[in-house]
């Protein structure tokens, strides 16, 4: 599955103008006869993705619509609005019309990640771009309403922006349900990926497993360390991050690329000394490897990376797992 190729720590769940104004039968949408059950019908499966993306520690941000009464930017247009069209102006600011709906009002709690916007897009003259920059995400779990307006410009603008996005089809409510299989369509053809709740609670739940998640180094065994930097630095122009020694007193050359290299020599294993990836949650790396019957070298243990598991392949190589300490998580 596409999903699968995320990191939670760096996604977050972006939850579109889920408000009453556009979900509840008493909202702007209903009462200008327009069909609130499409929106009304996510929201159980909203509600529990974002339960699962908190057990997760996965991020939700909000958006919320507000417009004001008289908006002399918009009445500048000589054509008319979509705001025109309905019976009311949506989303009064300060309105319960403006209120997120009553079953999901109580997990938007953190007024920092709620972000107001005065038209259809979440980036547009908002602050929400800063918010993802200083939390360090890359890719957003995308769901709310409206599909093929509030929802649809919001995945154009994230597009745009290059982050990695998943929309998540059954809980994306519009206001004609005959549009959006044609709004998918040019979803997955051009702006992100489509799935399903059920497969990203899924993915959640995998990648809350101990696992390695990314290559972090890997440590050669050279026979001749002078000819090795010689390729590696003057050729293949890697940069100098470290040097130091072993415990047992061989030279060791870091590079700020992930290579590492050290002597070799008579007697020694073959050229790979070890590889080393990311992980997480190595304590239960480690419990998983003795219920698995695999050698443990050594580890866990501090090491410069936080936490590092030292285990043996199936074929006697040396691989690290490293990452931070449960208490830094």
């Amino acid at each position: 599955m596409t999903v699968d190729l995320l990191d939670p720590a760096t996604t977050a769940l972006l939850v579109i103008d889920m408000q009453n104004a556009f979900c509840h039968p008493d909202g702007t949408l209903g009462v200008s006869g327009v069909p609130v059950q499409p929106a009304q019908r996510i929201i159980p499966p909203v509600r529990r993705l974002i339960e699962s993306c908190r057990t997760a520690g996965v991020p939700t941000l909000w958006t919320l619509q507000e417009h004001f009464a008289t908006d002399h930017s918009r009445a500048q247009k000589r054509l008319a609005a979509h705001t025109s069209k309905r019976k009311q102006v949506s989303a009064l600011a300060g309105t319960w019309d403006a209120e997120i709906v009553a079953e999901l009002a109580p997990l938007a709690a953190d007024p920092a990640l709620v972000i107001r916007k005065h038209r259809f897009g979440a980036f547009y003259g908002t602050r929400l771009e800063k918010v993802l920059d200083m939390m360090g995400v890359e890719a957003l779990l995308i769901v709310g309403a409206t599909t093929n307006a509030c929802v649809e410009t919001s995945i154009r603008e994230a597009y745009l922006r290059d982050y990695d996005i998943v929309a998540v089809t059954d809980c994306i409510a519009g206001v004609r349900e005959e549009w959006v299989p044609t709004a998918h369509a040019v979803w997955g053809q051009y702006f992100c990926e489509l799935a399903t709740s059920t497969e990203v609670e899924g993915w959640l739940v995998s990648s809350a497993r101990p696992r390695a998640v990314a290559l972090g180094h890997l440590l050669l065994q050279v026979t001749n360390l002078d000819a090795a930097e010689r390729f590696y630095l003057e050729l293949l122009g890697l940069t100098v991050k470290k040097r130091e020694k072993f415990r047992d007193g061989r030279p060791l050359l870091v590079t700020n690329e992930g290579l590492g290299l050290t002597d070799g020599g008579p007697g020694r294993p073959g050229p790979v000394e070890h590889i080393a990836f990311r992980g997480r949650d190595i304590p239960g790396m480690a419990e998983r490897a003795r219920d698995a019957g695999v050698t443990i070298i050594r580890g866990p243990e501090p090491s410069t990376y936080g936490l590092s598991l030292y285990l043996a392949d199936p074929d006697g190589n040396r691989v690290e797992v490293f990452g931070a300490p449960e208490s830094e998580l």
